[in-house]
């Protein structure tokens, strides 16, 4: 139907008899002359009807925004002075011959190339429409040269890609399992995968050696920015390879991505930060180094205060007492660091206390709050000397359980970063390593695991039992600008191993066997030391391309409530259905009626 894209027309095709074909991005009825900028996805170009051709000349007029067209026309150069460098076609234009409409279109929803903000649901209600916006096809063509490079790469270095099942076990990684009802095993469910984790161990007790995967992955759990029920990763596992070697394979393999897709250098060796200085330092365990600002502990001056906001967190074995610096912070007003303080009570932060810097050599005179007399001068200039305080600084004070400090001087700081263009770049990799193994979880008095059960342990058996809150692991995450955009580590490839990790979790035998007694067999066959990682592919071209939300960046995502206004699902299915599959509804409970 056509000879050339729209967009790759230049001054190499002058004279030549070209067929297009595309969608009505504009068009302009100037003095006689009917200009159409067709649109396809490789871009636009201008093109011309005069009078002369009348036939062609009439269903020019009769066109609207978004018909489907086929235009047949010769190649010419623009007039002089209408050049338009903003478009790749810019110097030339059609002169179109014979136009045909391939089909008519009613007026879109909403504006395809416009600055007015458009609700989001709409957007997703008629996505085919906001695909065929400029912005979201770049978006996409970035993804697709993002997992065309990907592939490139891994293949390169004698990665086989296997792929394995969506229909598959529940088995606990951290998150809801979405299930699926069996109509020939009655009663039973298969779950789509959280990750295929198993399967890929599975695969190096195997010998595949080196496995890769572009793979859709499924997680029922509360949505972010940064989060879908449905998301892409590239999941990686190797074989006879430590965290150090895999770590170096995978930064060199992100390092040539940016480099070739959006021709940015993300310099020679990334940092490396253990876990507790990630926590201690900024508050989090994905810091966005592109922030200068940090926390600095400052119990040891609180705990014989007269304020019990800071002196009880301060001598609490599980609390935690920070200050940190705004440099020329001063200027904030009083509504302003209202604001803030109504923000880390997002966190579970009681409040914001803060300190004014007028004149440090006026020394606890020169302070300016409300927190100023519950402590001594040799205190305040303490706490001055150590966070290297300035003339017009403002001091922000978190005190509470380190959990909640943390998530909120540590939220605090990146929106201050970002706000007050702090950043000292554009783009900050980092390698987070030595995660604890388990976290404790006082609501069930009972262990988790801090990545998932089949990470090994740095530390021996015997010592992982005498102590497993202590027990670090070897995890590694990839953090880019704040953002996780792969998490890793070395899998436990011993029986004896895991079933004490098993243990540590609450997972006792009989479960373990029930659950997991496909792994536990597999392992005692030989199985070989293995590691991997997994990139959320999302994540990175969100990254990439600039994005704001992952939503952005994927084809057809679900909104922030897990739905899709596209297709009006989830939906009920038909009584029919649900009798082949040996389900019966229960009727939700009443506002005050208690369930079943």
């Amino acid at each position: 139907m056509r000879s050339h894209p729209c967009g790759e027309l230049n001054t190499h095709h002058l004279g030549q008899t070209v067929a297009l074909c595309g969608w009505v991005h504009r068009r302009r009825d100037h003095g006689g002359v009917i200009f159409i900028d067709l649109r396809d996805r490789t871009g636009l170009v201008q093109v011309v009807f005069d009078p002369d051709a009348a036939d062609s000349f009439a269903i020019a007029e009769s066109v609207r925004s978004e018909y489907v067209l086929r235009i047949e026309g010769v190649v010419r150069n623009r007039p002089e002075g209408t050049h338009n460098p903003n478009m790749a076609t810019g110097q030339i234009e059609v002169l179109g011959k014979h136009i045909e409409v391939l089909n008519e279109s009613e007026t879109p929803p909403f504006p395809l190339e416009s600055d007015i903000e458009v609700n989001e649901e709409n957007r997703l209600r008629f996505r085919y429409i906001d695909l065929r916006r400029t912005a979201m096809l770049e978006k996409m063509k970035v993804r697709r040269d993002v997992a065309r490079h990907l592939r490139q790469y891994l293949d390169a270095n004698d990665f086989f890609e296997i792929e394995t099942p969506y229909l598959t076990k529940a088995t606990p990684e951290g998150a809801r399992d979405y299930i699926v009802p069996s109509r020939t095993h009655p009663n039973s469910f298969f779950a789509l995968p959280q990750s295929p984790q198993l399967y890929k161990q599975l695969l190096m007790v195997a010998g595949m050696e080196r496995y890769y995967q572009i793979v859709r992955c499924f997680r029922d759990e509360d949505l972010r920015a940064d989060r879908q029920p449905e998301f892409t990763q590239l999941d990686i596992e190797t074989s006879f390879m430590d965290e150090d070697a895999i770590m170096a394979v995978m930064e060199d393999m992100i390092r040539r991505l940016f480099k070739d897709i959006i021709d940015v250098d993300l310099g020679d060796q990334f940092p490396v930060m253990t876990y507790a200085e990630a926590m201690r330092r900024y508050g989090s365990d994905r810091p966005d180094l592109r922030i200068p600002l940090e926390l600095v502990d400052i119990a040891d001056d609180m705990r014989e205060v007269d304020f019990k906001v800071f002196s009880g967190p301060a001598n609490d074995p599980r609390g935690r007492v920070v200050a940190m610096r705004l440099p020329d912070g001063g200027d904030l007003s009083r509504s302003e660091i209202d604001a803030l303080t109504k923000f880390v009570g997002i966190y579970g932060a009681k409040g914001l206390a803060y300190i004014k810097v007028n004149d440090l050599a006026a020394g606890i005179e020169g302070l300016q709050s409300p927190i100023v007399k519950f402590a001594s001068a040799e205190v305040w200039a303490s706490v001055m000397q150590k966070v290297a305080a300035q003339n017009g600084d403002l001091i922000f004070f978190g005190a509470d359980k380190a959990d909640i400090v943390n998530e909120a001087m540590g939220a605090l700081r990146v929106k201050l970063g970002l706000e007050r263009n702090l950043l000292t770049g554009p783009w900050q990799p980092l390698w987070v390593i030595d995660f604890p193994m388990f976290a404790w979880d006082d609501k069930s008095q009972r262990y988790t695991a801090i990545h998932h059960p089949f990470t090994a342990p740095k530390c021996t058996v015997d010592e992982l039992k005498a102590d497993p809150g202590k027990a670090l692991s070897r995890a590694y995450d990839l953090v880019l600008n704040g953002t996780e955009v792969g998490g890793g580590s070395i899998r436990i490839n011993r029986t004896g191993m895991q079933q004490i990790v098993f243990a540590i979790l609450g997972i006792g035998h009989d479960e373990a066997r029930e659950k997991f007694g496909f792994l536990l067999d597999a392992l005692k066959y030989g199985a070989p030391p293995h590691g991997g990682i997994a990139f959320g592919l999302d994540r990175l071209v969100m990254l990439m391309t600039g994005a704001s939300s992952i939503r952005d960046v994927i084809a057809f995502p679900k909104t922030q409530t897990a739905a899709c206004p596209l297709f009006n699902a989830p939906a009920p299915v038909s009584e029919e259905q649900l009798r082949e599959l040996n389900i019966r509804l229960r009727k939700p409970a009443e506002k005050n009626e208690k369930p079943d």
